[in-house]
């Protein structure tokens, strides 16, 4: 093999390496997390609100938590992070800042606890905003790791 064959080799072996670290890894700075849709049938007990949201609230694996919730349809009083699994209530664990009409936001610097980490990773966190018409929350969805 020529010393160019063997050049051209190793850069593909790096590329190809380089590209698998890529995407097998999140970084503590590459939080993890799919957007998820807030409704009211997923609060426990459902309820029959025409409201809806989006959450963008990721996860890092440093344990930082960013993101908020967008919403519309109703009046929110608070939006909080509960710990718990779909199709029950759980005790909060972050409540969220009112930044603007229809917009709630992790504080800045949150973290998680690691046991939090933990349920987030098992899937047993959720979002929801609660209104006047529904205290006990509106619209709810679970987070995806």
């Amino acid at each position: 093999m020529s010393t160019l064959q063997q050049h051209v080799c190793r850069a593909a072996s790096v590329l190809a390496l380089a590209a698998l670290l890529g995407a097998c890894s999140h970084g503590p700075h590459h939080p993890g997390g799919d957007d998820v849709t807030l409704t009211g049938a997923q609060e426990v007990p459902a309820n029959t609100s025409t409201a809806s949201g989006s959450s963008t609230i990721r996860v890092a694996h440093d344990l930082s938590i960013t993101g908020g919730v967008r919403y519309t349809g109703m009046l929110a009083t608070v939006a909080h992070l509960h710990e718990a699994p779909t199709g029950a209530n759980g005790p909060v664990i972050l409540p969220l800042l009112q930044t603007g009409a229809g917009m709630f936001a992790v504080p800045d610097g949150a973290m998680l606890t690691p046991p939090q980490y933990a349920s987030y990773q098992a899937g047993k966190l959720y979002v929801n905003v609660h209104s006047a018409a529904y205290p006990a929350g509106e619209i709810r969805a679970q987070l995806k790791p």
